[in-house]
């Protein structure tokens, strides 16, 4: 691991959520503590309605916690105190956001629908097309740049929009349930390309899934259940470095470790 794994990019101090007020109240999440740094692929899991995908949306800054801080990026920026107006540059410069629908333009191409999320950064449009390329050849789907989402496979959908959530660089990758709609081959392949992020490229991964044979790929392993932290273990990914670093070969039988 390189020194900057050590840098936190997501720090969540007793964050709380509730929709409502009175009697009609539901608190979504409470008082959460959680810590990830650079490098890290962290899966959250939980039944329906236990709040991970509202802990996701909170981290994405798509809406505000009720009580609590939340510390996001290389820089350590408090997000609670960051006003309304002044979000979109938090989301723009360190999260990309991956969604069960991937959300692609359909009248757009593979690689303008890549392009489309630099507009406000990169003013030249030659050194838009050249990074979304080069971002398309990471996701492994070059050869399909010109293709529009209906001419494309759902697995193949799925990583042009991850190639998209990489356009301006962002230190954090949210992907929300990004399997869902995928059969289990496709859906390995899409976490073998996330995994691949964290592995090859140093981003931070936060994955919402209910499928356990996705979830094993990542280093931590987070269950929400009630709007709470219950229980944290480690991965296949773990697992891998390691055995990588005492010279061996994982066995792919193994159980998750639990962290220590």
């Amino acid at each position: 691991m390189t020194e900057n794994n050590n840098t936190t990019v997501v720090k969540a101090i007793k964050l709380s959520k509730v929709f409502g007020e009175g009697d009609k109240a539901v608190r979504a999440i409470s008082k959460i503590n959680l810590e990830v740094k650079k490098g890290d692929f962290v899966a959250v899991m939980g039944p329906s309605g236990s709040g991970k995908t509202t802990l996701l949306t909170l981290i994405g800054c798509l809406d505000r916690p009720t009580r609590g801080r939340l510390i996001l990026g290389t820089k350590g920026t408090d997000v609670t105190k960051v006003p309304e107006n002044e979000l979109y540059k938090i989301r723009r410069n360190n999260i990309g956001f991956i969604f069960q629908g991937f959300n692609l333009i359909p009248s757009l191409t593979a690689i303008e629908n890549v392009e489309l999320p630099m507009e406000g950064t990169i003013k030249s449009g030659k050194e838009r097309r050249e990074r979304a390329r080069e971002l398309l050849r990471i996701v492994d789907i070059a050869e399909r740049e010109k293709h529009k989402p209906a001419q494309l496979s759902g697995g193949e959908q799925q990583r042009v929009a991850i190639a998209r959530a990489l356009a301006n660089d962002p230190n954090i990758i949210l992907a929300d349930e990004p399997t869902g709609n995928l059969d289990s081959e496709t859906s390995e392949s899409i976490i073998n390309v996330l995994k691949k992020l964290v592995t090859e490229h140093n981003r931070t991964v936060i994955l919402v899934t209910h499928d356990y044979n996705m979830a094993k790929y990542a280093n931590r392993r987070i269950t929400i259940r009630d709007g709470k932290l219950e229980t944290e273990q480690g991965g296949v990914l773990e697992e891998e470095k390691r055995l990588d670093a005492e010279g061996a070969d994982v066995d792919e039988g193994k159980e998750p470790i639990k962290s220590q």
